[in-house]
């Protein structure tokens, strides 16, 4: 449209140059001549009346609505009737072009009210509109000078037909040009006042809407911080700011923005001196107006002041502090604002800590699945039976994984050992131990090593590989069918239960022997040692972790020693297997839940 313009000015301004140059000579007067220059001059002005429009008809359009549409439409259509008028003249009735005129007239003023895009110009683009508009105005001037004055000329001569006045189309044209050139002059010149305060307002939602989707665009909580205090500046175009943050470490850091930290920690020094809350008090929640005391600071160009806590949870992180070089340089709605925008970063902050708290749950719940299936393939599928003896385990874990190890492995043709361990700790850390344990017992059991020689080595290996204040707690047996006894070492753990057939009575024996880990190098040979017992046909051999006798129940009470000797008396008529689940149906009852609070194994041995 405006190139337009320029063009056809430029063409027609040549014509008058010429005209200058030609004077009044003979050819200058000449009509044929002068209908020429009128014709071009004529077309020129329509070429950019038909270009504006359209642009004016795109803008009338911004935002369509079914009416708005329908609207242009009979525009059109009420235009294309004026054109058929200027030439039908002769055969249609003066009422009849003058009702289409009035009611186009009409119907132009109705659409040139519609002005919804001047809304969506920022600043700069409505002084840009206004100056274009008004170079709008010198083209609309500037051609109807010309086409007045041609009009004239051409009146008094033969050909009168032509002239600009005569013809609707030309003037209606015209005039909708320029009165919605008119309507938006003055309504981007009222808006232009409001204009930054709307655009501020605009800038203050995108800022809002950054820090409450900061969750799921940025990857860490120091972004967030970095959008509170550019969101912040930016609202209420502060001069300078820091944000101090506590971390979850408990650690103070430290984002400035036109202020260094030397001189931000200045000011809160001085603040401190004056016994003023609100920077330097972490239990202080509320925003502070603490201009007045900057007046006392000297060598800070800063004169306003004010001081805004950031919540997690009702709990002070941190605090946004935002300085101008003005006296009183914050008002009410950018305190509401930016207290608005630290609000929205509490809020973001606890929902990005959320997250990372359920990425990490998440996380530590594969972990311990994988260490489930570690654990589970840990513990031997199939028990090493004799002749002499049958066997039965069982084992539970408190947590997904826990420390509880059993085993058995033929050693001879007549030897099968046996072990039951707790590893110290739970999850990951003690399936590792538990792997490293039935290492341990595979590769020693094939030695063939007496109980205590079995103890000592294992000691020498796990003695690098626990950690400060981690043991296992072990209890190792040789069965020898060939000579009918037990050879075991006992590495603090429980107490074996023996039922003796033959008697009708059950003991624990109770020995000496220390944890595995607990004593390093060559000293611990003297915290374990070798034990002997003979079995005979119907004696029952009990093997259990603590997590079985200190079972609680309602009361607080411990399953204990005693009741666990009675429960398996009561059931020595059967086999292990039978034994043993009547062992775990009693502990249910006593604590009324199937979920203890610490794993429990047990590995009972029935010898025929």
């Amino acid at each position: 449209m405006f190139a337009t313009g320029l063009v056809a000015t430029v063409i027609s301004l040549s014509f008058r140059m010429l005209d200058f140059l030609l004077g009044s000579t003979q050819l200058s007067s000449n009509i044929f001549y002068v209908e020429v220059e009128y014709i071009v001059n004529l077309g020129l002005m329509l070429s950019f009346l038909i270009a504006a429009a359209t642009c004016w008809k795109r803008l009338i359009l911004y935002q369509k609505s079914k009416w708005l549409i329908r609207g242009w439409w009979v525009f059109e259509v009420a235009f294309f009737l004026i054109l058929l008028s200027d030439n039908l003249r002769i055969l249609l009735q003066e009422w009849l072009i003058l009702s289409i005129s009035i009611f186009t007239g009409l119907l132009a003023l109705v659409l040139s009210a519609n002005m919804k895009w001047v809304a969506y110009l920022n600043f700069k683009q409505k002084w840009t509109s206004l100056l274009l508009l008004l170079l709008s105005f010198f083209y609309l001037g500037y051609f109807f000078y010309t086409a007045n004055k041609f009009s004239e000329e051409i009146s008094a001569q033969s050909t009168a037909f032509l002239a600009f006045r005569g013809h609707v189309f030309n003037i209606y044209l015209f005039s909708f040009v320029m009165l919605y050139s008119i309507f938006s002059f003055l309504v981007i010149l009222f808006n232009l006042p409001t204009s930054s305060v709307f655009e501020q307002k605009l800038e203050e939602v995108v800022n809002f809407q950054r820090i409450s989707q900061s969750v799921q665009t940025e990857q860490s909580e120091e972004s967030v911080y970095k959008i509170l205090l550019e969101s912040s500046v930016s609202s209420v175009f502060a001069d300078a700011a820091w944000l101090e943050i506590k971390s979850e470490q408990q650690e103070k850091a430290l984002q400035t923005y036109q202020i260094t930290e030397e001189d931000a920690r200045k000011i809160q020094e001085h603040l401190g001196m004056r016994n003023v809350k609100g920077i330097l008090d972490q239990s202080s929640d509320k925003t502070k107006n603490l201009s007045e005391h900057l007046a006392s600071l000297r060598g800070t160009r800063f004169r306003s002041l004010m001081a805004f806590p950031v919540l997690v949870k009702g709990e002070k992180i941190g605090t946004l502090a935002l300085l101008k070089e003005l006296p009183e340089g914050f008002n009410k709605e950018m305190t509401q604002i930016v207290s608005a925008f630290a609000n929205q970063a509490g809020i973001s902050i606890e929902n990005f800590r959320l997250l990372k708290e359920a990425i990490q749950n998440e996380r530590y719940k594969e972990e311990l699945k994988i260490a489930k299936t570690v654990q589970s393939s840990l513990l031997p599928d199939k028990l090493e039976k004799d002749a002499d003896f049958d066997i039965s385990a069982f084992s539970e874990s408190a947590d997904e994984v826990g420390g509880d190890y059993y085993d058995t492995l033929r050693i001879s043709d007549h030897q099968v050992g046996l072990i039951i361990a707790d590893v110290s700790g739970k999850g990951t850390t003690a399936a590792f131990h538990m792997s490293q344990m039935k290492g341990i017992f595979h590769s020693l059991s094939q030695q063939a090593l007496a109980p205590k020689e079995f103890m000592i080595r294992a000691n020498q290996a796990l003695r690098y590989c626990l950690e400060r204040g981690s043991f296992i707690s072990a209890t190792y047996f040789v069965v020898d069918s060939r000579e009918k006894k037990i050879f075991y070492s006992r590495a603090g753990h429980c107490p074996v239960l023996i039922y003796r057939a033959a008697a009708q009575k059950a003991e624990y024996l109770v020995d000496k022997g220390t944890a595995l880990g607990m004593v390093k190098g060559k000293d611990y040979c003297n915290f374990v040692e070798t034990n002997t017992i003979p079995y005979s046909s119907g004696d029952v051999m009990v093997l259990f972790t603590d997590g079985i006798t200190e079972a609680k129940n309602q009361k607080g009470e411990e399953f204990g020693l005693e009741l666990l000797k009675e429960t398996i008396v009561e059931g020595v008529a059967n086999s292990p297997k039978d034994i043993q689940d009547h062992l775990i149906k009693k502990l249910y009852q006593y604590t009324g839940t199937e979920e203890i609070d610490d794993d429990y194994t047990t590995m009972i041995v029935k010898f025929q």
